[in-house]
């Protein structure tokens, strides 16, 4: 297989206002001065297949995607607006780092901070969702008084790493820079306006990696676990009806290789086929983990595929439909309370299906794990809690521990997101795959 740099999927996340399309568009502006070499995925994962790209509700996200020396990064833009925190989480359960963007502009952080602002959920739901590497832009050094206010930094950085150690999250690891994206301050060149800023330094792997510029940190996150020695495991985001090609479904690899001719199979449908060819972001023997990829399939018509079922190798552990999922879940900052009978809707990678939660085993403590109550009659705000739950509609999950890309979810309750968590047990439903060598007569005939 050819060689190729780090795939590594970005997420930028933030309140309203604090400036993240502002950020990324001037960063990919001077970028573009250095290299051409960058694009802006303009509602098409990919180009090649000139198809259209149609993403639930209006604006809530853009892709763009460029390289620095080590990594080829794309970065998802999300809009802060309460409205579309969903999309926000659903783009998360598939990112391996984390931008969060906050304004060092006068009461502008206090409002994002506060028990109404999104800082403190957005990070919450990074953490929940098992995303480890964050890098933390300071924006708006320009409008603090006095601009670029070396004191004003200091005091975010102070309150933004203390919380960020209350909810089980090393500050020594977490990136910190002072930007101005209107300026284009610390983005790629380093600032002239803060020669008190000596720059960034993490751990990683034991290792300490310094830097200055949000440049530099893109390019010192580190490729986490791939997962490419595991099963194949595919969850399809659209597919799509090509003419002189077929049925096309499209995806993000989360585990294991796509190559051409794999019998492959379709949970929680059970449909089986085989993979005529595929196109990703580049000309390859085999899509990766992070790769998003379209590929082609035979004997399967649109109608018989769906947003969210998962495509896995026929002759590697296949994947299955659940009927039921233990889980550890967090209750978010929100009013509504988790009982037994409480139904709503689950969301894991890209799928969406309604559930109920149907045992309650024990609050925990969110820290240390330990045991605070067994058999609780309610899991309200902020409290963490091992539950079963049991879909309502067919759905393919995994345990964290196998298949972390499959393993992390969220609860929605009409426009809330009241919990997060990850799958610790699945028991699925017996395998009604058909016979391989009468699938393959039935085509022929």
């Amino acid at each position: 297989m050819a060689q190729r740099k780090n795939q590594i999927n970005f997420i930028v996340i933030g309140n309203v206002d604090s400036g993240r399309s502002t950020t990324i568009d001037h960063f990919i502006s001077k970028y573009n001065n250095v290299d051409n070499g960058s694009t802006k995925i303009d509602k098409n994962l990919l180009e090649t297949l000139k198809i259209k790209y149609e993403c639930g509700d209006p604006i809530d996200y853009s892709l763009w995607t460029f390289e620095t020396m080590k990594n080829s990064i794309t970065i998802i833009d999300t809009s802060g607006h309460h409205r579309f925190i969903k999309n926000m989480i659903m783009s998360s359960l598939r990112i391996d780092c984390t931008m969060l963007i906050v304004s060092a502009a006068i009461d502008e952080f206090e409002v994002g901070f506060s028990v109404n602002g999104l800082i403190c959920e957005h990070i919450q739901l990074v953490c929940a969702l098992g995303v480890e590497q964050i890098i933390i832009a300071v924006n708006k050094m320009d409008r603090t008084e006095p601009s670029f206010f070396e004191k004003r930094f200091d005091e975010i950085k102070i309150k933004i790493s203390n919380y960020i150690e209350q909810i089980g999250y090393q500050p020594s690891t977490i990136v910190f820079v002072p930007i101005s994206a209107l300026y284009g301050d610390n983005l790629i060149d380093v600032s002239k306006n803060m020669p008190w800023f000596t720059g960034w330094k993490i751990e990683h792997n034991e290792q300490h990696i310094m830097g200055r510029t949000i440049w530099e940190a893109l390019d010192a996150m580190i490729l986490p676990n791939q997962f490419i020695n595991k099963p194949l495991r595919l969850p399809l985001s659209e597919i799509y009806k090509i003419g002189g090609v077929g049925t096309v479904p499209m995806g993000r690899v989360a585990t294991g290789i796509l190559k051409p001719n794999m019998s492959i199979n379709f949970a929680p449908s059970n449909l089986t086929s085989k993979v005529k060819s595929f196109e990703t972001s580049g000309v390859f023997d085999g899509a990766t983990p992070g790769d998003n990829v379209g590929f082609s399939v035979e004997g399967i018509s649109v109608e018989q595929l769906q947003r969210g079922f998962v495509c896995s190798d026929l002759k590697n552990d296949p994947a299955g439909e659940v009927t039921s999922i233990i889980a550890y879940i967090v209750v978010l900052n929100h009013s509504i309370r988790i009982y037994q009978g409480y139904s709503s809707i689950l969301c894991c990678h890209t799928a969406c299906v309604p559930c109920e939660f149907v045992e309650l085993f024990k609050k925990l403590h969110r820290r240390s794990g330990k045991i605070t109550e067994l058999m609780p009659k309610y899991i309200k705000s902020t409290e963490a809690a091992i539950v079963r739950i049991i879909p309502r509609s067919p759905i393919c999950v995994e345990r964290f521990a196998d298949y972390p890309p499959l393993g992390r979810f969220f609860i929605r309750d009409t426009e809330q997101i009241v919990a997060v968590g990850i799958i610790k047990e699945i028991e699925k439903k017996e395998s009604t795959i058909p016979d391989q060598t009468i699938q393959n007569k039935r085509r022929k005939q």
